[in-house]
């Protein structure tokens, strides 16, 4: 793996074409200086970074959470790592206990649960769950590219429409519109909300910071249809980047709210592990006129460092600066009538002994169209 610090060329549709060192693996591997110099001499448009699929063989597929910073306590990922590579991805340390990298392995080495589907079902179905909120992608993109042709995401829609389950959605991706007709018929018995991530209104920004994420119009229209279609949806700020993004904080409200979102929320960036070298990097590449403006505004909300952990300071920050960002969103939220009310999901048509929706059989089975896609992990 590559140290953060060495000279790169650029991936194409990448966050970033790093690879730093994983902190749990005592040896780490630079990039042949060979090929570096004949990717720069090959000009400046970047190279091909391929991504590569795995399947993972994960026993369950119900994450509980402990964090008393999020308001779900049951979530749900059908992927590990995301293809959409957004920069300043929290979830990245999380590539690391898997062997990978933090950087460019997280965006291009993606861990597909296949089983997903069957093995929620078989949790739904067990006499010790509870009927209660389950979130999908908690942690990685469940919309991501991957999923307009495998479907897991989809499928686990469905198992909860069988059920009778109630499940919110988080997603940056447009391609949540694709199921909207699950989502219209769990919207019926009060089973669902969807939320958008939304962190900029500027096309070039998205493009540098969420590669391949849907581009911001796409995803305020895609508000628009799930709130025309009856679906409750909302929008997520996430991340607010001091001095980058946060003056957007009143139009990407606006747009939402005129196309229809009842909610909004936001989260303070925070920089865990490695991605604080990746975040620093790619802000001194792609805006060094702006980089060190930027980064101390960030110290501002982050009491002089550029991350921290602590719960209930994690999620907004603190500080002066932090504040008045709070004052913001909560002004704009109340003149455009966000967050007026938030309903209860139901829990009470839940039906646990109706018949198994998936086949024993078909458990674990990719179609045959799908198997190219995925590589044998050593």
């Amino acid at each position: 793996m590559l140290h953060p610090k060495a000279p790169l060329p650029p991936a194409k549709g990448r966050g970033t074409a790093q690879n730093p060192p994983n902190r749990f693996e005592p040896l780490a591997m630079p990039w042949d200086a060979d090929w570096l110099e004949s990717q720069r001499l090959a000009g400046e448009q970047g190279w091909n970074a391929r991504t590569e699929y795995f399947s993972d063989h994960s026993k369950s597929v119900l994450s509980r959470n402990d964090s008393p910073d999020l308001a779900f306590d049951w979530s749900l990922n059908p992927y590990r790592g995301c293809e959409h590579g957004c920069i300043y991805c929290y979830a990245r340390p999380t590539h690391e206990y898997l062997g990978f990298s933090a950087g460019l392995d997280f965006e291009s080495r993606i861990m597909v649960k296949r089983d997903a589907a069957a093995l929620l079902e078989r949790g739904l179905r067990s006499r010790r769950w509870t009927p209660q909120p389950v979130l999908i992608s908690g942690v990685t993109d469940c919309y991501q590219p991957v999923e307009k042709q495998l479907g897991i995401t989809r499928a686990c829609l469905e198992v909860f429409l069988h059920y009778r389950h109630p499940v919110e959605l988080i997603t940056k991706n447009a391609l949540v519109l694709r199921d909207l007709d699950l989502l219209q018929r769990l919207a019926e018995l009060k089973l669902v909300r969807v939320t958008l991530s939304v962190t900029t209104l500027d096309a070039r920004l998205a493009t540098l910071m969420e590669p391949r994420a849907s581009a911001p119009r796409r995803r305020l229209e895609a508000v628009a249809a799930i709130a025309a279609a009856g679906v409750p949806v909302g929008v997520n700020l996430a991340p607010v980047i001091p001095g980058l993004n946060d003056h957007e904080i009143p139009p990407i409200l606006a747009a939402a709210a005129e196309r229809g979102a009842a909610w909004a929320m936001y989260i303070m960036l925070r920089l865990p592990g490695a991605v604080k070298e990746l975040f620093c990097a790619w802000l001194e590449q792609n805006f060094p006129d702006r980089a060190a403006k930027v980064l101390q505004a960030i110290r501002q909300v982050r009491g002089g460092g550029l991350g921290d952990s602590r719960f209930g300071v994690r999620m907004r920050g603190e500080g002066v600066r932090a504040e008045a960002i709070a004052q913001l969103f909560g002004v704009t939220c109340r003149r455009l009538g966000l967050n007026r009310e938030r309903d209860t999901l139901a829990t009470h048509h839940f039906q646990r002994d109706v018949p198994p929706l998936l086949r024993a059989e078909e458990v674990g089975r990719a179609r045959p169209q799908q198997q190219e896609l995925f590589a044998e992990r050593g």
